[in-house]
């Protein structure tokens, strides 16, 4: 079967990547349609060898998808899922819009694939760190139950959005030849530098972004006891985000069964090998994906931990590719 599929968002850098990983995956298509705002609509632009003309979103224009896959901002999702789901089609949403509704499932479908059946029009793709360290722990949450988490992400400009890369350039090259530097997507230079805040205060001085790991983290692995603490730090990295994280478990959990699990968990690749400088980076980790796990090792302060490095593609595994494999799901089941 083919089914019609539609994209919200379709010129940002997310909307962009689904296209081409549309391709990619050979999804089932017989129709595509790209939806963007009115400053959009209109142009035409090519997918899959075929020209395709950017639409305004509308009610009328949803009529007849099948599905809808969400790659605009929380504000341009709720507006417009009702219209998407009243049409007739399936809304599977990369923003952060109805990740906390209690009746939409937030799927990561290596982690619980189940929950795509329990949708009601619309379904939620997680959070690009959320899906990176999800995906890279789960197998170990089958060994034993996680506890907590202590999690640092180290997050790239990209996952500001298609205007953070070009900042960055921006300022290297301004640095270079002695000019001043402005701001602009971000609230400070980022060009050799770290920003320790993503997202605006949520929770005792944490950010909604910091938050996200654990609320997004205990409903797509039911774990509702799950605390965390996380700290979101942008860094001056193209693509690929990373992260840091120390895990506590019901009993210990040895460095030799998470390698083991790590290795043959769907979505993951092991790369830990210290002593020949081996572990997941950035640049290995980029325009794939696979979520790259290393530097496993105990927990010198709790029996029962342990710690890690994961990377991913932000762009791709953590929203794109993550929000087109729950769509394979829902088509699937």
């Amino acid at each position: 079967k083919l089914y019609k599929v539609g994209i919200l968002g379709a010129t940002g850098a997310v909307g962009r990547e689904m296209m081409k990983i549309l391709a990619e995956r050979q999804f089932p298509i017989s129709e595509l349609r790209l939806f963007a705002s009115s400053r959009s609509a209109g142009k035409v632009v090519e997918w899959n060898g075929r020209p395709v003309m950017i639409q305004e979103p509308s009610e009328e224009n949803f009529r007849g998808l099948d599905i809808v896959l969400g790659a605009a901002e929380s504000d341009i999702a709720r507006l417009y899922a009702p219209e998407v789901v009243r049409a007739g089609a399936v809304f599977v949403d990369n923003s952060s819009a109805y990740r906390m509704d209690d009746d939409v499932p937030l799927v990561i479908p290596e982690v619980n694939p189940e929950d795509v059946k329990l949708h009601h029009g619309i379904i939620a793709s997680a959070n690009c760190s959320t899906i990176i360290t999800v995906t890279a722990v789960n197998a170990l949450n089958a060994i034993s139950p996680i506890r907590s988490m202590v999690a640092s992400t180290y997050q790239a400009v990209s996952g500001a959005g298609a205007g953070g890369p070009v900042e960055l350039a921006e300022e290297v090259e301004a640095l270079r030849t002695g000019k001043p530097v402005q701001p602009k997507v971000f609230s400070h230079q980022i060009a050799y530098n770290l920003i320790p805040q993503i997202g605006g205060e949520q929770y005792e001085g944490y950010t909604s972004e910091e938050m996200k790991m654990q609320n997004e983290g205990r409903k797509i692995m039911h774990l509702p006891d799950l605390r965390v603490t996380c700290t979101c730090v942008r860094v001056p990295v193209v693509r690929s985000h990373s992260i840091s994280v120390t895990l506590r478990f019901d009993k210990p959990v040895s460095v030799r069964e998470a390698r083991h699990a790590i290795a043959a968990a769907p979505g993951c690749r092991l790369v830990d090998d210290l002593g020949n400088h081996e572990y997941p980076m950035p640049l290995d980790t980029s325009d794939q994906d696979l979520v790259y796990v290393g530097r496993i090792r105990p927990d010198l302060t709790d029996d029962n931990g342990l710690t890690l490095w994961c990377c991913g593609d932000q762009i791709r595994k953590g929203a794109a590719t993550n929000t087109i494999q729950v769509a394979e799901l829902l088509i699937e089941k």
